[in-house]
């Protein structure tokens, strides 16, 4: 019998977990599993947990909210093969659930891992550590781990939202060198989004559509600062709009990008604390980590492509079905 391992955050958005738990267990087991349950007991236990044992499993999940995933995700980059990732959803905001359509009910998610495909999914490097879906520095993007744990069970993501108000009144640009495929971008900006992502902090608009997860390459948003509150309402707008002009934003695809600055800059990967830094380099891995996910628009080219190689069968009706060796395959 197969191996699950399932690390989970036993009081991320709200507890919920705790009422699904037994069910979830069920429909791994039913899925053919032998499952092995770990509630994490504080920040990077989960990491510490897969770096020890979690090569030892035929398929890792794991449940909590972005900074869950997050420690996953680099615990498992440091493994010697593709081990397959099932996600489940359990926080207040959920970017990566909601870009890769995993669905907000636990049990349906669960589900979904059993039945799904798989899905190789790029990952950043952010001087060396790793980062699942966004790094950021400037406005707001500190507003996940400076809001706390009780206000986020409480409000959901409400909190993240009246956090973020608080903070429209600081807003300051940082004087940037930025530097991609040869070109050099300098000046004054309040934000700055390098993402493999369609949402950030709930909000699926700020990025520019034509997101796509596998190709190696980020989307980089980098916001100007306004020179008066005029122009800051303009650039907010714009923004909810998903209209971003050139006057106010700054918006390329690169698979590699450096920033220098003289200052110190706070970043964030994944809404955690990435520290302050003068100097970032942030490459894209591409296909590194290997999600199994519901067969829709965003697995079907892999899938093909999959099945091309002999990777995957099709049932009669369609639908396809990954042999039971693949997770051992390597690129």
């Amino acid at each position: 019998m197969k191996k699950l391992l399932f690390v989970f955050n036993p009081h991320a958005g709200k507890g919920q977990i705790k009422d699904n738990l037994c069910d979830i267990v069920d429909i791994f087991t039913k899925g053919g599993y032998e499952v092995v349950t770990y509630p994490t007991q504080a920040k990077l236990d989960g990491y510490n947990k897969l770096c020890k044992c979690g090569q030892d499993y035929d398929m890792i999940v794991t449940s909590g909210g972005d900074g869950t995933l997050s420690e996953a995700v680099k615990a498992m980059m440091t493994f010697d093969k593709k081990i397959p990732l099932g996600y489940i959803p359990a926080g207040s905001t959920n970017d990566c659930a909601q870009s890769l359509s995993i669905p907000k009910k636990m049990l349906d998610a669960a589900r979904e891992i059993v039945d799904g495909v798989y899905f190789d999914y790029d990952v950043g490097k952010f001087n060396g550590q790793y980062f699942v879906y966004v790094a950021g520095f400037g406005a707001f993007t500190d507003v996940s781990y400076e809001t706390s744990q009780t206000m986020k069970n409480k409000f959901g993501h409400a909190a993240y939202v009246a956090e973020g108000i608080k903070r429209l009144s600081k807003i300051t640009g940082q004087q940037m060198r930025v530097e991609h495929d040869g070109e050099v971008i300098e000046g004054s900006f309040i934000l700055g989004l390098i993402s493999n992502t369609i949402s950030v902090g709930g909000m699926k608009k700020l990025i520019a559509s034509g997101v796509c997860f596998d190709d190696g390459l980020f989307e980089v948003v980098l916001v100007k600062t306004p020179k008066n509150a005029i122009e800051l309402s303009n650039t907010i707008n714009e923004a909810v709009l998903n209209k971003l002009n050139d006057k106010h934003f700054v918006t390329f695809k690169t698979s590699k990008v450096t920033f220098t600055s003289v200052n110190e800059v706070p970043w964030t990967l994944d809404g955690e604390s990435g520290g302050k830094h003068t100097y970032v380099e942030i490459e894209n891995c591409k296909q590194a980590i290997r999600f199994k996910l519901k067969p829709n628009d965003i697995t079907a080219e892999q899938t093909a492509v999959q099945c091309s190689a002999g990777d995957m069968i099709m049932t009669e009706d369609g639908h396809p079905v990954v042999i039971e060796d693949q997770y051992e395959i390597e690129d």
